[in-house]
């Protein structure tokens, strides 16, 4: 019965990720764990491994069309590619301690990573809503001509990158606000910025997560056949759908769902 409801949910939350661009792994992660009883590590690991296929596409996509920003790319990917395989090697050393640690210390981790993105970007849009005239202090802008906007780059995806492999998460909400905060990047090449570098972060991070022995084909390929095509109908249908209420949805669901983890 998994196997027809596997790709069911995924379609579905395809069709919320092209909707409105909340993450998958925010996602699919904690409904693998709470509606399917996979264990935290294996859920990670498959949902990581699911995740690169459609970054690679998308960032393939990108690169032709030039919608990027090529030198932000390469310097967080610098940083964020040894992050991420430093990360697992934290999860190399706690499986070899106990499996159930592992699982554990993933479950409680994976919470406090979707609790905290979802709080960032809940406020984000709260502010942008209400106080749509407030004016924030600027973060300091990264220069990617200097040596220190180049170290700030490759320290900030090397701290994100760590995250990813340790959660599957932020791969893109997170990176995303960074390129907001200190690359004042502009819509047209934030999206295509973003998922590029996650396609180089997650294609390692997935590496990683085989020689853990904790991915489940069982579970990556349902993924896989249920969540493409509903990214690209949920891309569709966006164009007509009220955006600030199903983020909104979307953004208390997950907020429930990261406390129950973290608890």
């Amino acid at each position: 019965m998994d196997f027809f409801l596997l790709p069911l949910f995924s379609f579905l939350v395809g069709i919320v990720v092209g909707l409105t661009g909340i993450g998958g792994a925010s996602l699919i992660t904690p409904m693998l764990i709470f509606v399917f009883q996979v264990p935290p590590a294996v859920a990670v690991s498959s949902d990581v491994v699911a995740a690169t296929l459609m970054k690679v596409v998308g960032g393939i996509k990108h690169w032709q069309q030039q919608t990027l920003d090529a030198e932000v790319v390469k310097w967080l990917a610098l940083g964020s590619v040894p992050g991420s395989l430093f990360g697992v090697g934290i999860l190399h050393l706690i499986k070899m301690r106990a499996e159930n640690n592992l699982n554990e210390f993933m479950l409680h981790l994976l919470g406090a990573t979707i609790l905290l993105v979802t709080f960032l970007a809940l406020v984000q849009m709260l502010l942008l809503t209400f106080f749509p005239l407030l004016k924030l202090p600027e973060l300091p802008k990264f220069d990617l001509n200097t040596q220190l906007g180049r170290l700030q780059t490759v320290s900030i995806g090397a701290f994100l990158g760590c995250i990813v492999s340790l959660t599957s998460v932020a791969s893109g909400s997170m990176f995303a606000l960074v390129l907001i905060a200190f690359f004042r990047l502009d819509a047209r090449k934030l999206v295509g910025t973003d998922i590029s570098q996650a396609a180089i972060l997650l294609l390692f991070t997935a590496l990683g997560h085989l020689t853990l022995g904790t991915v489940d084909w069982n579970l990556v390929l349902p993924i896989w056949f249920g969540s493409v095509p509903g990214v690209l109908i949920g891309a569709k249908v966006c164009q007509i759908a009220p955006q600030k209420p199903l983020r909104f949805i979307i953004y208390s669901l997950l907020m429930m769902v990261s406390l129950k983890l973290v608890y």
